[in-house]
């Protein structure tokens, strides 16, 4: 298992992008979260085997058919463990 800290740039938001990464996630066993960022970045914490994670990373860099990426930067970092994928929705003040 590895854990991948990624940011998606481009036109992410306001595209079905974190929803449609949630679908991709749920079918490869990807675990973790993504949240939009306030900059109009995609923040996305993510683990699952090699093979699951490459082909994930893949579908980062595309996204729906509405979305524009226009990079995708991963870093790996240490496992949490996650139990499920899930989209963190804007926290309410």
């Amino acid at each position: 298992m590895i854990h991948f800290d990624i940011i998606v740039k481009g036109k992410v938001q306001g595209v079905f992008y974190r929803a449609s990464t949630k679908a991709v996630a749920d079918q490869l066993g990807i675990k973790g979260y993504i949240k939009n960022e306030e900059n109009g970045d995609v923040a996305i914490a993510a683990e699952g085997d090699k093979m699951s994670m490459d082909m994930f990373l893949d579908w980062c860099k595309e996204g729906p058919e509405d979305a524009i990426v226009t990079s995708v930067e991963s870093h790996e970092g240490e496992l949490k463990n996650y139990r499920n994928f899930e989209v963190v929705k804007k926290k309410l003040l």
